[in-house]
């Protein structure tokens, strides 16, 4: 091969990279993203009590039939749009990702039909889905059956699960009685 040849090689190589630099340095100038003040995600973490010191009192516990007594229907109503994605809510409905939903007050756990429940609901056959049962579930369906296939991650707020609760209850050709307010 002789110069000339070498030479024209070399130039196409050294003028390629020159290239791909001098678009990069380009699209750098253009597209220019400013830097986060902070980089990352604060993640908030309780804190455990050091050795010695009195944890904080755990908050109170209202029973489900206090809550239940001033829980409003209608808010549960609009509280229950969220389940509608995986549960169907009417009489007869077809079973979605979920089971329907109707008529699941003092339902026994596990046995609607036509559903293929999770071995963790399975194992809980016999029990019903009283008040209690159910505002246990759907506070944490994790932490009440774990291995549940329910992939939602709980209502926490105790006044919007009775709301909920009060909703559930309505889906029924003979509502189920309230528990007692103690």
């Amino acid at each position: 091969m002789n110069s000339f040849e070498f030479n024209k090689i070399a130039g196409a190589v050294l003028g390629t990279t020159l290239l791909v630099f001098g678009l990069q340095n380009l699209s750098g100038i253009i597209y220019h993203a400013e830097k986060p003040e902070k980089p990352g995600f604060a993640i908030e973490v309780a804190e455990a009590p050091a050795a010695g010191e009195a944890a904080a009192p755990a908050q109170e516990i209202v029973p489900i039939g206090v809550r239940l007594a001033t829980a409003d229907p209608a808010k549960g109503q609009a509280s229950a749009k969220a389940c509608m994605a995986c549960h169907s809510l009417e009489k007869d409905g077809p079973n979605k990702v979920g089971p329907g939903l109707w008529n699941v007050v003092e339902a026994p756990i596990g046995t609607h039909a036509g559903f293929a429940y999770s071995d963790a609901l399975k194992a809980k056959a016999g029990t019903a889905w009283s008040f209690v049962e159910l505002d246990a579930f759907i506070a944490n369906p994790k932490g009440y059956a774990p291995g549940t296939k329910m992939g939602y991650a709980g209502m926490k707020d105790d006044a919007k699960r009775a709301d909920l609760l009060a909703y559930l209850r309505t889906l029924s050709d003979a509502p189920k009685p309230l528990p007692p307010a103690q």
